[in-house]
């Protein structure tokens, strides 16, 4: 089981590198997020869209002679032609670019490449926590607005993926909410149970699920003892269920942006892992989301 950030890098770097089909990468921070993996050795870039505008950047960078590029007319062109690519089985994972998300998520999901998965797709991040010095996985702060009880099943499902590529076995999930009891007042705290419920009759396999829990309850042991709370998740949670998208993003910006947490984040629920940074995200937060794209790629159990 991979213990940090560092060793998440690590890892990537074991194996041949893949190919990284970087849609819409006719930009100069789009092509500095790919400098660094691609000289430890991660991925070996195809960059995607206008050919003159990478190849002058490329150049300036000296890169020149670790990437291809293959030129198209369009960002919407762009984002097909990556899911094309690895189609054909000339490249292995995608990664946005300077485009619109809901652009390469279409090609994505577009049937003729055979890329889509059985679950919805949702944004899975893994994050170092320094404090209890280990990682988690939380999901989902960035795609799913208000996902319901199904919905939720097929986030914690996502999840599940990472923490198998990332050597949990038999990964745990806490659903998160403000309080631990059931409270018919608070419809996050009927589902939290719903799902654990639904975890102890199989219909969630290979994930324990408990809730709900509180933040402090689902990652600390002394919290939930001093609450009393017994729980196989309380105090061991791997996987951190937010109850909607405001709520995990606040969670995520507290967490990375304030705390400085290393994290690394990919679209989850394809047949292939989509890497996904911000313009603002760090340098490192980019390797890492690179890195963690080319681990799960690697994984072939999760696919």
């Amino acid at each position: 089981m991979l213990a940090n950030i560092e060793q998440l890098i690590n890892e990537a770097t074991k194996t041949d590198p893949l190919k990284l089909a970087v849609v819409a990468a006719a930009d100069t921070v789009v092509i500095d997020s790919i400098e660094k993996a691609t000289k430890l050795g991660i991925v070996e870039p195809i960059l995607i869209g206008n050919y003159d505008q990478i190849n002058k950047i490329v150049k300036d960078k000296g890169l020149n002679e670790k990437v291809e590029i293959v030129g198209t007319n369009s960002k919407k062109e762009s984002a097909h032609k990556a899911m094309e690519l690895i189609k054909e089985g000339k490249a292995d994972y995608p990664m946005k670019g300077h485009i619109n998300t809901s652009i390469i998520l279409k090609a994505l999901l577009n049937k003729k490449y055979g890329l889509r998965g059985e679950n919805i797709l949702s944004l899975v991040t893994l994050i170092y926590l320094e404090k209890i010095d280990r990682l988690v996985i939380m999901t989902d702060g960035g795609m799913n607005i208000s996902p319901t009880l199904e919905d939720k099943v097929d986030l914690i499902n996502n999840a599940g993926r990472m923490a198998h590529a990332i050597g949990i076995k038999e990964p745990k999930a806490a659903v998160l909410a403000a309080v631990e009891a059931v409270n018919p007042s608070m419809d996050i705290t009927i589902e939290a149970a719903s799902l654990s419920k639904m975890s102890d009759r199989g219909q969630i396999e290979g994930i324990t699920v408990d809730g709900p829990l509180a933040f402090d309850n689902a990652i600390s042991k002394e919290a939930a003892e001093h609450k009393g709370i017994d729980s196989p998740v309380a105090g061991h949670a791997d996987i951190l269920l937010v109850p909607d998208i405001e709520a995990g993003n606040i969670l995520y910006k507290s967490l990375v942006f304030y705390g400085e947490q290393p994290s690394a984040s990919v679209v989850v629920g394809a047949k292939v892992p989509l890497v996904i940074t911000s313009r603002a995200d760090r340098a490192e937060t980019k390797l890492n989301s690179i890195a963690l794209g080319k681990v799960m790629t690697e994984d072939k159990n999760n696919i």
